[in-house]
């Protein structure tokens, strides 16, 4: 466990450190679509607690992406830095989503994961999440980078 870590509302001056978070933690970055600078700075201005950080030290080491229908609380993009995996950052910032969304009357949350992330299917497990195999996720885009 860390024991400084602290939380913050990301905005758009955090860009890089959360796009280095990204690719340090594998997860896809979309640059010429929804992930890009223009894009990030539109959705902060429409949402500016989209994003919550997990930092020590002033270091960005965990991020999340909130959204929400109003009704259900979505947990996206949850992410940690390798270095400091199985530290308990990733479950502090499940916590602070909940408590995110309670605060905006949301008590219901929910998490997408692909079928290939058993690490974090087992922490969403762990943290009281029920796994829906009746469940089927549909998209559709505009194009590849959304």
């Amino acid at each position: 466990m860390i024991y400084r870590m602290e939380f913050k509302y990301l905005t758009i001056d955090d860009y890089d450190e959360i796009v280095n978070l990204w690719k340090a933690a594998g997860l896809k970055f979309k640059p010429n679509g929804r992930d890009n600078k223009t894009e990030i700075e539109k959705q902060l201005k429409r949402y500016p607690d989209m994003f919550l950080g997990a930092f020590e030290n002033d270091k960005l080491i965990g991020i999340v992406l909130l959204t929400d229908d109003g009704r259900k609380g979505w947990i996206n993009r949850l992410a940690v830095h390798p270095e400091y995996r199985k530290k308990g950052v990733a479950q502090e910032l499940i916590k602070k989503s909940e408590e995110h969304f309670r605060k905006k009357g949301i008590y219901l949350f929910a998490a997408l994961i692909e079928d290939w992330n058993i690490p974090s299917m087992n922490l969403f497990k762990k943290m009281g999440y029920t796994f829906h195999k009746d469940i089927y996720y549909f998209s559709k885009r505009d194009s590849d980078e959304y």
